[in-house]
């Protein structure tokens, strides 16, 4: 096999998997997924594929189809990637990789009882600035990690219709959607420590008021805050958030401090462009590096495939989909309990 035959379920965050298959070389999109036949035909015609379904489980009987991508809402992760493993296809899922870590092992064990690759869609790491951290990681340019903050804050940006903001379908509020990149990338760039405790706290002022205003259904939170220990004796902070009264539209963040370097990877506000330093002592003086030469990494779904053709593990794997699982539910009853709780 040179080239895997690769479908898509859900349009609606899908669109973008389906155009980065279609660009993808060592990738055929061969079908669409969708409810939605309005939308399943508007993207099928864009880029002219001939199988379009409106039932996974008919998708599953295509001969030939390798992958799928799981761009579904989020209490649709775990069913539908784990039929599609049971139907001994590959799976990339979006973030996160489930409702609660209960959901996040069955996912990883059903990957390992099919021996087919199961990645979580943490397409941050995909990145020139997150690449290029992780090869300073690599080098030994940063050292080990003791402290980082990590977070994702809007003024502004409530999801206010469709599922976002109901709890039995998202699992929760910003902390599950856009504070698990951030999560994620820190736990990524800290070579995964062991977490032991978690402290947080939730808030739905904004967010409470806002719903209320304009008529759509809320009850999570709009912005979480959260520490959290490791065994290895390191500590991170996290934050995340859909309103704040701040004069900072998009606000994002990774600032890692390691025993020989220190890593910050944020959002250049006047530009938009996400921007990565490290910071170093050398003779007594802090010396600043940053990427001279802006090498293009792969796209999440061109190193799944890689990964498939090639036998390899994957990336992003279930595991590391289930770690950051595990300490979003510690997150959410750290805050709901008011305690610090274990992971």
């Amino acid at each position: 096999m040179d080239r895997v035959n690769v479908a898509v379920i859900g349009l609606g965050m899908g669109r973008g998997h389906a155009r980065l298959y279609h660009e993808c070389p060592q990738a055929n999109l061969v079908a669409l997924c969708d409810v939605d036949t309005t939308r399943l035909n508007a993207v099928g015609d864009e880029f002219n594929v001939t199988h379009r379904f409106t039932s996974a489980e008919e998708l599953f009987q295509l001969p030939g189809l390798h992958a799928v991508s799981v761009a579904l809402p989020n209490f649709l992760h775990a069913p539908m990637t784990v039929a599609a493993l049971k139907a001994g296809l590959h799976v990339l899922c979006e973030k996160p990789l489930a409702m609660n870590a209960g959901e996040a092992e069955a996912m990883v064990a059903a990957a390992k009882a099919a021996n087919r690759q199961l990645m979580v869609h943490f397409n941050t790491r995909f990145s020139v600035p997150s690449m290029w951290a992780r090869q300073m990681v690599d080098a030994g340019v940063v050292g080990p990690v003791y402290f980082g903050r990590t977070g994702y804050n809007r003024s502004r940006g409530i999801p206010g219709r469709g599922w976002f903001a109901i709890k039995a379908k998202s699992g929760g509020g910003p902390i599950i959607d856009i504070g698990v990149h951030r999560l994620d990338l820190a736990l990524w760039l800290m070579d995964h420590p062991r977490p032991v405790t978690v402290s947080a706290a939730t808030y739905a002022y904004l967010g409470t008021e806002l719903a209320a205003r304009q008529g759509f259904e809320f009850d999570v939170e709009d912005l979480a805050a959260g520490f959290i220990r490791f065994k290895n004796g390191a500590t991170l902070t996290l934050e995340a958030s859909w309103a704040g009264n701040t004069n900072r539209a998009h606000d994002t963040f990774t600032m890692l401090l390691g025993t020989r370097g220190g890593i910050n990877i944020y959002r250049d506000e006047a530009t938009s462009a996400t921007k990565v330093s490290v910071v170093q002592e050398v003779g007594g003086s802090l010396v600043e590096l940053s990427p001279k030469e802006q090498i293009k990494p792969p796209t999440a779904q061109a190193a799944f495939v890689r990964a498939i053709l090639e036998g390899k593990p994957n990336p992003a794997p279930g595991e590391h989909g289930l770690a950051v699982q595990r300490i979003l539910d510690a997150l959410y009853r750290s805050a709901a309990e008011g305690r610090e709780v274990p992971v």
